[in-house]
């Protein structure tokens, strides 16, 4: 068997290998449904004033969260269950470990969703208060919001919102393989809910979250920026309050609360830890 390092390089090359052609994918889905269905009028994707930042955040972001995935996953086996050979960490998250990876695969992969959900909807909440709030300002200073400013966060973001949860429930003993299928699916759905469409999914709306409910949360906190918390599933926010969603009523304007963030990604990087 190959030795670690070796097998975290190939995963980091097949991540660059499958952004590539899903990025293309997506690019060709939401140019069509975005010419159909644009919730607010302007310029196409593509000529978004920045449309660089997002393209590097798009290629940074998988690479980077892959990369401290792994790393946190071999810290945690090491401390908390005292494994520190390369063969037998990688034998220890094969297949998941402990009465949850005897679940049926479908079964752990619902699992996942439902919990990583439900987690990832308090800390979005977290985020828009205090002192967190620097960093995930990065997200919402976006002005054009389509399907490519779904990969705008920062990476202290990333670690203490998707990488952190991911971590926790492989640690559970979740199957890293229902990654199979979740992984797909929660690329495409980020994508999709920050897309420039008019989709509500009508009386489906408390069911699964669409571009109309994600784009209430991006507009200024008095008008719905601190409402739809929730990634995938409106039911925490209809449970917990926070749900908006107008009827007969459009969201229009997004980024205004961040007007003074940098445009580039060196510059967004560097943000919070200027203010």
């Amino acid at each position: 068997m190959s030795s670690l390092p070796m097998q975290v390089a190939l995963m980091l090359g097949e991540t660059i290998e499958k952004v590539i052609p899903v990025t293309f994918m997506l690019a060709v889905v939401f140019t069509v449904l975005e010419h159909f269905w644009a919730c607010n009028p302007g310029p196409a994707w593509w000529r978004k004033r920045e449309i660089v930042t997002d393209i590097c955040y798009w290629f940074f972001v998988p690479v980077f969260a892959r990369t401290m995935r792994i790393g946190l996953l071999i810290v945690t086996a090491g401390v908390v269950f005292n494994i520190h050979d390369a063969d037998e960490l990688i034998a220890f998250y094969d297949n998941g470990h402990g009465p949850l990876s005897q679940l049926p695969l479908w079964l752990q992969g619902v699992l996942f969703l439902v919990a990583s959900d439900f987690m990832l909807y308090w800390l979005h909440r977290l985020f828009h208060d205090g002192g967190f709030w620097k960093y995930h300002a990065i997200h919402h200073s976006s002005e054009e919001i389509s399907w490519i400013s779904a990969a705008r966060f920062h990476p202290v973001n990333l670690m203490l919102g998707t990488i952190g949860v991911d971590v926790v429930l492989l640690m559970a003993g979740i199957s890293p393989n229902v990654m199979i299928w979740v992984g797909p699916f929660t690329t495409f759905h980020s994508a999709f809910v920050h897309a420039n469409l008019n989709w509500t999914f009508g009386p489906f709306r408390y069911v699964l979250a669409t571009p109309v409910f994600h784009r209430w949360h991006h507009t200024a906190l008095e008008e719905g920026g601190d409402t739809n918390f929730a990634g995938t599933f409106p039911i925490w926010d209809v449970l917990f309050g926070t749900f908006r969603m107008p009827k007969g009523e459009l969201p229009q304007d997004y980024g205004k609360d961040e007007a003074t963030m940098p445009k580039e990604i060196a510059g967004q990087l560097a943000y919070p830890f200027r203010h």
